[in-house]
């Protein structure tokens, strides 16, 4: 894939977007470094949030700046990591395996927590079918269209598991199709599919609207899933390790002042200016016990990572298990969150 492809993103700041390879590193007289992080969708995922809110930030502008760059998925941002055009990428847990794997990516650690589904307490990502659909159970699927945002994706997972439980195959049973989020409520309104499997916040508005209800969800499928997580490459890690701390305290920072009740007015307000959309359209939800759960020290759930690689590999999508442990570097958040302490 060509980089202008890769990088029709926004940076997140107010500096243009430049060539992610021509990223600057730290001059001897102290200039900042520009760590650049990938990001699909928000506000599910905090960081364009986070860097858009820089005034209750410690580090950025003197350390390091944050540049964000937009893409549709996770998968892309395995290619973009491995050419070394970001230094952090989004990635749901089944990129997260299949870079490991596929594109042979041995250096590859998780470092930190996005979001996560099925957390008790907390929003558990929908699969939802017509309201006035005759679908009731999972059975009724058998012969019908769904609609995934990704084929191997963390949504695509979870659902392809739940039907093999219930004893449904892809193309024996039912026919899998490839849908951009945004666009799976228009697709089932038209009846082009029968069933998608979405996030918030297309899921709640579809259901708050009437229009569809929910069949099942990402926890009654796989349980607690480390839904999206945040990966870099180990030499990049140690060769900016300071900034990258620096980075991860701002992360901390900006997401204990974001989940904070008494900041909820501002917060509401920063993201309706990211997303471009009126505050209504998050009020009821955002930050509440209706939205993911997100680890305030941006500590990921290992355990469950583990598990949902598991799942990757019974799938048939991982040839092998992959042990987490050799894929895990959790020294810059817990330096950050000494810091802070």
């Amino acid at each position: 894939m060509k980089r202008r492809t890769l990088l029709t993103g926004l940076a997140t700041l107010a500096a243009p977007a430049a060539s992610l390879a021509q990223a600057p590193l730290p001059a001897a007289g102290g200039m900042p470094l520009k760590i650049r992080y990938g990001w699909a969708i928000t506000p599910a995922q905090l960081l364009p949030i986070i860097f858009a809110n820089p005034g209750v930030l410690r580090n950025h502008g003197r350390t390091y700046t944050a540049e964000g760059y937009y893409f549709k998925g996770s998968a892309p941002q395995i290619t973009a990591l491995a050419a070394g055009e970001l230094d952090f990428a989004a990635l749901a847990f089944s990129s997260f395996g299949l870079a490991i794997q596929n594109a042979r990516m041995a250096d590859l650690r998780v470092v930190a927590d996005l979001y996560q589904d099925g957390v008790a307490g907390y929003y558990s990502s929908q699969y939802v079918v017509r309201a006035d659909s005759g679908i009731k159970t999972i059975e009724d699927l058998k012969g019908k269209t769904i609609a995934s945002n990704g084929l191997g994706g963390a949504i695509d997972m979870a659902m392809r598991k739940m039907l093999r439980t219930h004893g449904l195959e892809d193309k024996r049973d039912y026919k899998v199709i490839e849908v951009d989020f945004p666009n799976m409520p228009a697709m089932l309104a038209e009846q082009k599919v029968d069933m998608a499997g979405m996030v918030a916040p297309f899921s709640l508005a579809e259901v708050k609207a009437g229009r569809v209800r929910s069949l099942f969800t990402i926890k009654d499928a796989m349980g607690v899933a480390q839904t999206t997580l945040l990966g870099a490459r180990a030499p990049v890690i140690e060769k900016n390790r300071s900034a990258f701390v620096d980075f991860f305290q701002d992360v901390q920072i900006g997401t204990h002042w974001l989940l904070n009740p008494a900041n909820r007015g501002a917060a509401l307000a920063l993201v309706s200016k990211v997303t471009k959309q009126p505050e209504e359209a998050f009020a009821d939800w955002v930050f509440t016990g209706d939205d993911y759960y997100r680890s305030p020290d941006a500590r990921p759930n290992l355990a469950a990572l583990q598990a949902n690689l598991l799942v990757q590999k019974d799938l048939g999508f991982l040839r092998a298990e992959i042990d987490l442990a050799r894929y895990t570097d959790l020294s810059l958040i817990d330096e950050a969150a000494k810091r802070s302490a």
